[in-house]
């Protein structure tokens, strides 16, 4: 019986540790031959000795288990670097058919306390990175694509927050570079929707070396337990979404955690006001808006705060 993602190659960003490491394995597991993404550098173990990159690891990791993997050590932000990635994949296997989005950093602070250079990096690795690889990937999947007169294999799977969707406080250039994520899918599912590939993000909550302090006060797992935040908890979903079997899935946002996935709903309209003659003026809008929302909870806003009392039932 053959596995599902036999004969497809993949690109997992950030797959040195945590969730990108977990995600990167799942597709390994399922058959996929696999690029490991992560810009951390070799260093020095406990003993002085020197250690392989994060990447490297678990490339060796996946190849140890009897899977295909090799590295690639470049940072996607950088435009150049983005494209090295797709190349490798695609001069290793002979092409790319899945493309995982994983990469981040954070620099959480108020925005009224943030730097600069804080908005920028969180933006920059979050939602460049994830511009930077989907490009050179749908350029691949275009030419191809046109190269045999038809659709081709493509998967595209991003990672937004419920930062984004429950507006963080402490977070503002995180949950602007995850709801920046979100647009991008949707666009991204729209225009290669005729080339075959197909594009949905995810909210994943995991315990991770970059969340341990925004998790540090949930109850860690018990003897023998999983942790419900443990990574493993959302790499399957990545597998699935990566697979034949969801060809049909595109352009759609799924929260995932701790035994749980609850898909989002789009935005819709609650309510519409049309002007009287051709345009509004200051005063219709005050008679028409000011009682709506006065009507309202004054705690209710876009920020849906509700997902993240999301867990299994």
């Amino acid at each position: 019986m053959s596995l599902p993602l036999e004969g497809l190659s993949a690109i997992v960003t950030g797959a040195g540790r945590g969730l990108g490491r977990a995600e990167a394995l799942e597709l390994a597991g399922l058959g996929a031959s696999v690029v490991v993404n992560d810009y951390g550098q070799p260093g020095r173990d406990g003993s002085g000795e020197a250690s392989a990159a994060p990447a490297e690891q678990v490339a060796e990791e996946i190849r140890a288990a009897g899977g295909r993997a090799v590295a690639h050590l470049g940072d996607v932000s950088d435009f150049a670097a983005a494209r090295a990635l797709i190349d490798l994949a695609v001069g290793t296997y002979g092409k790319l058919d899945i493309l995982v989005n994983n990469a981040g950093i954070l620099r959480d602070r108020m925005v009224f306390s943030m730097s600069e250079d804080e908005w920028d990096s969180v933006v920059r690795v979050h939602l460049k990175g994830h511009f930077n690889t989907t490009h050179f990937a749908s350029v691949h999947w275009r030419e191809r694509s046109k190269a045999v007169g038809g659709p081709v294999y493509g998967r595209v799977v991003n990672t937004s927050s419920e930062a984004f969707l429950a507006g963080s406080a402490g977070q503002p250039n995180y949950a602007a570079a995850k709801g920046g994520i979100v647009g991008l899918t949707t666009s991204t599912a729209l225009a290669l929707r005729k080339y075959g590939v197909t594009a949905n993000a995810i909210c994943p909550r995991a315990r991770t070396r970059m969340t341990e302090d925004v998790f540090a006060g949930f109850a860690e797992p018990g003897d023998g337990e999983l942790d419900p935040l443990a990574p493993e908890h959302v790499s399957p979903l990545v597998g699935y979404l990566a697979s034949p079997a969801a060809s049909h899935i595109t352009g759609q946002l799924l929260v995932v955690h701790g035994g749980m996935v609850a898909i989002v709903e789009r935005p819709k309209v609650a309510a519409q006001f049309d002007a009287a003659k051709e345009a509004f003026s200051y005063e219709e809008l005050d008679a028409v808006l000011s009682p709506y929302y006065e009507a309202r909870p004054s705690d209710e806003t876009f920020a849906a705060t509700e997902v993240l009392g999301l867990k299994k039932g």
